[in-house]
């Protein structure tokens, strides 16, 4: 199930909630964990540069989630819409204090970022998987854009590279208890939205607007087709 080929739909270790008096049972890849109603699971949207993360922070928005992003980063030609960033998850690991006010809120990570996360939360991961020669290509068209060049390692190799980290990333994630993980291909994003907004409701607990959702996506800013 985890072919970087395909990029299937799924999760793992989708939670369980039971609510107790005074306390809130939450089961995570077939371990219990017992947690205050106030300490609800931070949503990490993950995944490569480029591999359509922004698009789901957007999605996210629009059915409803809080969003933590600062707006540095305007919008540009590689991403009309926004990047929906927030800078300080750059240091969450020396620095990770804003994690305090994440819970229940959607903040976007580069997947390798996701590693330095501290204990003491439940997070629920949405990671976004897009067909590999692509997220290189449109990472290539991005760099020569802002001046910066392109990269020095050609593409099989970028893709062998990400497809092993993503492959050891996929063995480290499986083993954490307060990790749930729901993979969405960006393919099926753009081409059968409504099924995957639905996932994504069901995946985050069943409050979002997923006709809101499902509104988000632009087929045409889907510019790097291999």
């Amino acid at each position: 199930m985890r072919s970087l080929k395909g990029y299937p739909l799924f999760w793992k270790g989708a939670p369980r909630i039971t609510w107790g008096d005074n306390r809130v049972s939450l089961t995570l890849g077939g371990r219990e964990k017992h947690v205050t109603p106030t300490q609800r699971p931070i949503t990490i949207v993950a995944g490569l540069p480029r591999a359509g993360t922004s698009l789901m922070m957007q999605m996210l928005d629009a059915g409803g989630m809080p969003v933590l992003t600062d707006q540095i980063r305007q919008p540009d030609d590689d991403n009309p819409r926004g990047y929906y960033e927030f800078e300080a998850v750059k240091k969450v690991k020396e620095e990770p204090a804003w994690l305090e006010r994440a819970p229940g809120h959607a903040v976007k990570m580069v997947y390798r970022l996701l590693y330095d996360l501290p204990g003491g939360y439940t997070y629920q991961v949405v990671f976004t998987r897009r067909k590999l020669e692509e997220v290189v290509a449109s990472q290539e068209t991005m760099l020569q854009r802002s001046g910066k060049g392109g990269s020095a390692v050609d593409e099989a190799q970028l893709v062998a590279i990400y497809r092993r980290q993503l492959e050891q990333f996929d063995a480290w994630i499986e083993s954490l208890p307060n990790f749930s993980i729901l993979y969405v291909d960006h393919h099926e994003v753009l081409n059968d939205t409504e099924r995957v907004a639905h996932n994504l409701n069901q995946f985050l607990g069943g409050q979002l607007d997923v006709e809101a959702m499902t509104r988000v996506p632009d087929r045409s800013l889907h510019r790097q087709k291999r």
